[in-house]
């Protein structure tokens, strides 16, 4: 099958009123590059939407492309660096690079409560984010579904595995730590309403 790729640096996607941030680490080379959409059109989304879509962040379960309905509910979709990077590794510059973009797209989801970080770069580059808006920040570990309460003002972290196939077929992630992750964020969502 021929496709025409978006090739171009790639906006989050979602709801703009959502109080759910999901930061990911790049767009798939065949799949948000291809389809112009965050976590579209490869493995990394299949798996995260039918998550998503269980625990009520997504309309559908499916992420094909960018007119295939999916609309996000409470969620928005973002990434570190917003081309795909070699190997999925971005160089250090990259993510330097990327950092101001990143920056004002969390500017203006105004109504974050949590913040769930798909990968140890998605943890670090956010955990770099929060330190450029003055923040101290402790010295924090990378641990899948870890609550990471921060500085007053920063929305509570939660960390997972990135869904790559890597992980997901390994085993490394499954369903349920995947579920668990999100437990963990909509217990943080209904803790921040009391």
């Amino acid at each position: 099958m021929s496709w025409k790729y978006w090739g171009a640096p790639l906006p989050g996607f979602g709801d703009i009123w959502a109080q759910l941030v999901i930061v990911g680490l790049a767009p798939a080379a065949h799949g948000g590059n291809r389809t112009g959409r965050m976590f579209t059109g490869d493995g990394s989304a299949s798996f995260l939407m039918r998550a998503l879509h269980a625990a009520g962040f997504a309309n559908q379960p499916t992420s094909e492309h960018g007119r295939d309905g999916l609309k996000m509910r409470n969620a928005f979709l973002t990434a570190a660096v917003r081309c795909p990077p070699p190997q999925n590794k971005p160089l250090p510059s990259e993510l330097v690079n990327c950092s101001e973009y990143l920056d004002r797209e969390l500017a203006l989801l105004s109504r974050r409560r949590v913040v769930l970080t798909l990968g140890h770069v998605a943890f670090k580059s956010y955990l770099d984010h929060v330190k450029r808006k003055g923040a101290y920040i402790p010295r924090l570990i990378f641990k899948h579904g870890q609550t990471y309460r921060l500085p007053a003002g920063s929305p509570t972290l939660v960390a997972s595995y990135h869904p790559s196939r890597q992980n997901t077929q390994t085993g490394r992630l499954t369903t349920k730590m995947m579920e668990q992750a999100l437990a963990a964020v909509k217990k943080v969502l209904i803790d921040s309403q009391r």
